[in-house]
């Protein structure tokens, strides 16, 4: 399937900047459930000073913003074909070991109530169907619903409180699943929802190793495993490390963010 997406964030200040870096992962991976046609990044108000690809596989933009700047935009654009491999990534392994996916993070780490989600997965015969289990079992804890979490939420919290988003439904997965031996991680993207162009925000889900397979996709949110209607991104072990953007400023200024996205076949 071929994808063509827009996706544009702006940041205001209501006083002029008197220093900000962000890092930027917004370039899709080039791994064989997607082929780049063509992708570009535009900024506005700033400039990229360097570029890398972390221990992710992440391709990380530095993007410096200018002095005095009150108001940043980056425009990141492209068309991508998808391969639907009917959610397995399959054996794709990087520098980061699979010891390192079975790490508990300050957003991942499981309470009493993810313990209890995950009981008996480690054991399960059939790992994918035990996975796919958990998934349900999630979503039915944590129905879908905005405004009830933020993005420094935690798996933990999100449970409590019986409700969240993609963000938060990666997180509990991923928490859960390591807390069973299991290796797991975070992947952020885009996904086409079908007749519907504009979206509110990018994409998550989780992605769990098993044996014979390698690395497998999770979409809690829309209980189904990845297909070629997404678009990877960035990976990590939780939302921070596969966050499309992040930063740093210095001054007093008040930021202010506002995303345009558009995804369309």
């Amino acid at each position: 399937m071929q994808l063509k997406i827009s996706h544009t964030t702006t940041y205001r200040y209501d006083q002029p900047v008197d220093y900000a870096l962000q890092k930027v992962r917004l370039r899709p991976q080039r791994i064989a459930v997607q082929d780049i046609v063509d992708w570009d990044i535009a900024i506005g108000g700033g400039k990229i000073e360097t570029q890398y690809t972390d221990h992710y596989g992440n391709h990380v933009d530095l993007l410096n913003v200018d002095v005095g700047a009150t108001e940043v935009q980056i425009t990141a654009q492209g068309t991508v074909v998808t391969h639907d491999a009917t959610g397995i990534l399959g054996k794709v392994y990087g520098r980061a070991p699979l010891w390192h996916f079975q790490q508990e993070t300050a957003a991942t780490a499981a309470g009493a109530g993810i313990l209890a989600l995950s009981d008996g997965l480690g054991d399960a015969s059939d790992r994918i169907s035990a996975l796919h289990g958990l998934s349900d079992r999630i979503l039915a804890a944590v129905p879908y619903k905005t405004g009830e979490t933020h993005s420094q939420t935690l798996a933990e919290e999100a449970l409590e409180i019986g409700a969240g988003v993609c963000q938060d439904h990666a997180q509990i997965f991923i928490a859960a699943a390591r807390s069973q031996g299991i290796p797991a991680r975070y992947v952020s993207g885009y996904l086409m929802i079908n007749d519907q162009i504009d979206q509110e925000a990018t994409h998550a889900w989780a992605e769990a190793h098993v044996d014979g397979l390698g690395w497998v996709g999770f979409d809690v949110s829309n209980g189904v495993s990845p297909d070629e209607k997404y678009v990877r991104i960035a990976v990590g072990r939780d939302a921070r490390d596969a966050a499309p953007a992040e930063g740093l400023r210095m001054g007093d200024a008040v930021e202010q963010m506002i995303v345009s996205l558009q995804v369309q076949q």
